[in-house]
C-alpha cells in the first residue's frame, strides 16, 4: 500500500470512504468505533473518539487510516469489479470430431440464446464457457476474455468470478433468511451496509416471482420458482460477475422476460439455454447446436422480432390459464 494511498483513505470525509468503499463499514464496525461524523476527514472525525475508548481496545488513533488503507487493500483485491468488453467463443468440434467452424462473440447487453433438441449439448456449451474452456474440454472450444485466454488464476479463482451460472435447481442448505442471506452475499463482495441495495434487490426477486415472500422468510423455505428468483435479482445487483448463465428459465416459475431484461439493463453479458420461442426470438441472437456442436450462429430478423407480439398473445393466453388452474377457476369459457 502506497503512502499515497493511506493519505488519501486519511483526508476523505468519513462519509466519501462509506460512499466509495461500503466495506469500510465492516471495518468501524469490527474495531468498535463509536459512530464518527461524516462530514469530517476520517483523521479529524477520529479525534471525536476520546482515549480512555481507543485504549479500551487497543487502539491507536494515528494507525487507524494505516489499517483500513491496508484493510481495503485487503479485500478489494479478491473483489474487484471486472468489466469484460467482449466475450468470444471459438468453435471447436461436435460429438463425431467434426469442425464448428464458428466464432461467437458477445458484448455487454447482448443476450444469446442457446437451442437445440434435448441432449444435443446445450449445456455443455454453457459448461465450457462457465469455465473459461481452452480447448481441454471434450468440445476443444477456447473462449476469450476481450480477445484473450483467461490465466490460471482467473479460470479457477473462487473470489470475484467472472462467470456466474443459474442451474434448473436451486437448492439452499443454510437456514437463514432472505434479508441473512442477501447481506452475507453483500458482505462477501465487499458491499457491507448497504441496506438499501438489499430492499432493491429482495423487492426485484419479488417481481419476478410468482408468490410473494419476505425478508424475514427463511431461503430453505423458499419453493424453486422463488430461489431462482432471488438468485436472478442477486446477479443483477449484488454479484460482480459481468457475465450470466441461465439454464432453462422458462422452468422456473418467474418472469422470464423482465429476468433477462433487469440482466440486460445492468450491462451483463447473457447467455440462455432454451426451449422458449419468447426467449429464443427476444435474444439477439440464436446459437442453434446440433450433436454436440454449433450448427448456426443466427441473428434475430426484423420479421422474427414483428412475429413476437403474436407469440406474446399466446403465451399471455397460457400464462392466464396456468393462473386460473392455480387458484382453483375452471376454464368452461
Amino acid at each position: 500500500m502506497t503512502d499515497n494511498f493511506i493519505q488519501v483513505i486519511a483526508s476523505r470525509t468519513v462519509g466519501e470512504l462509506l460512499t466509495d468503499y461500503p466495506v469500510a463499514y465492516d471495518f468501524f464496525q469490527n474495531l468498535n468505533l463509536p459512530p464518527l461524523p461524516p462530514n469530517k476527514p476520517l483523521e479529524d472525525a477520529l479525534f471525536v473518539v476520546s482515549d480512555d475508548w481507543l485504549e479500551e481496545f487497543g487502539l491507536r488513533r494515528f494507525e487507524i487510516p494505516d489499517q483500513l488503507a491496508a484493510f481495503l487493500r485487503t479485500m478489494t483485491a479478491t473483489d474487484v469489479l471486472r468489466t469484460v468488453a467482449m466475450l468470444t467463443i471459438i468453435g471447436g468440434q461436435d460429438k463425431d470430431g467434426n469442425p464448428e467452424n464458428a466464432e461467437l462473440v458477445l458484448k455487454p447487453g447482448s443476450v444469446a440464446a442457446v437451442v437445440g433438441p434435448t441432449g444435443s449439448g446445450k449445456s455443455r456449451l454453457l459448461a465450457d464457457i462457465e469455465c473459461l474452456a481452452q480447448g481441454d474440454t471434450p468440445t476443444r472450444r477456447r473462449v476469450l476474455i476481450d480477445g484473450t485466454e483467461a490465466d490460471e488464476e482467473t479460470r479457477f479463482q473462487m473470489e470475484g468470478k467472472l462467470i456466474a451460472q443459474l442451474s434448473q435447481n436451486m437448492n439452499f442448505v443454510m437456514d437463514i433468511s432472505v434479508a441473512e442471506f442477501l447481506g452475507m452475499h453483500m458482505r462477501s463482495r465487499s458491499r457491507g451496509g448497504e441496506k438499501w441495495l438489499i430492499q432493491e434487490c429482495f423487492e426485484c426477486a419479488n417481481n419476478l416471482a410468482g408468490e410473494k415472500f419476505t425478508l424475514s422468510t427463511k431461503v430453505t423455505q423458499l419453493s424453486g420458482g422463488q430461489s431462482r428468483a432471488l438468485m436472478i435479482a442477486d446477479c443483477a445487483y449484488i454479484s460482480t460477475s459481468p457475465i450470466v448463465l441461465i439454464d432453462e428459465i422458462e422452468n422456473a416459475g418467474v418472469d422470464r422476460r423482465r429476468a433477462v431484461d433487469i440482466l440486460v439493463k445492468r450491462e451483463k453479458i447473457v447467455l440462455i439455454s432454451t426451449h422458449d420461442p419468447l426467449l429464443a426470438l427476444g435474444a439477439d441472437l440464436r446459437v442453434v447446436i446440433r450433436n454436440g456442436g454449433i450448427f448456426k450462429v443466427l441473428e434475430t430478423s426484423e420479421r422474427e422480432k414483428a412475429s413476437l407480439h403474436e407469440i406474446e398473445k399466446i403465451d399471455m393466453l397460457l400464462s392466464n390459464a396456468r393462473a386460473k388452474l392455480r387458484s382453483g377457476e375452471r376454464l368452461e369459457d
